[in-house]
């Protein structure tokens, strides 16, 4: 009698399938970046006094979920995209004195001040859509081999040896002009 051995799912893993999985756009993941990031900036004036290391803190995981919900189809922009809301973010904390030259120099000086937070959130980002974009590639990978190797010829110590009447009956077959190929052994001459 055999038993099957079914194998349990941990109740973490449960939790997680749980919750929402949207897949965005590479602009809808930007959009998504940006505004999140301007809202906790927001909130990180009127609560904290635009600390910086609540910013860089909440910065961490919105990169990652930038990363884990951007589509297949474009993972790219994920890395390229959380910069831009880092920048977009760092606006209300910035801290800039009147006037538009004072912003964009307070703007300016946050970003060189943050660089530490901005490289560990397109780290996370980068690195998460590579392992997806891996993920995908294997994924792809064996749906073609489980295909029948996508029309690709089998190699030669999977094909079954030819006996002797199959190759007699082989050669036997007449070879039209110009056919390429294993069985075409004598060609026409060309003429000049």
């Amino acid at each position: 009698m055999y038993r099957v051995r079914v194998r349990s799912v941990p109740p973490v893993v449960l939790a997680l399938r749980r919750f929402p999985n949207p897949r965005l756009t590479g602009i809808g993941a930007g959009l998504f970046a940006s505004l999140t990031m301007f809202v906790l900036a927001c909130v990180d004036r009127l609560l904290f006094d635009s600390s910086e290391l609540v910013y860089g803190l909440l910065f961490l995981p919105v990169s990652a979920l930038t990363a884990l919900w951007v589509r297949p189809a474009d993972l790219v922009t994920a890395p390229i995209s959380v910069p831009i809301a880092f920048a977009v973010g760092v606006f209300p904390i910035s801290g800039g004195s009147e006037g538009f030259g004072g912003q964009v120099m307070g703007l300016v000086t946050a970003l060189a001040v943050h660089a530490g937070w901005l490289y560990g959130g397109t780290l996370i980002a980068g690195l998460i859509a590579s392992v997806r974009k891996v993920r995908q590639m294997r994924a792809r990978r064996r749906y073609v081999l489980a295909q029948g190797r996508g029309g690709a010829p089998a190699p030669a110590s999977e094909r079954a040896p030819r006996s002797a009447a199959s190759a007699a009956a082989a050669a036997a077959k007449p070879v039209r002009a110009g056919a390429g190929g294993a069985g075409a052994v004598a060609r026409r001459p060309q003429r000049p």
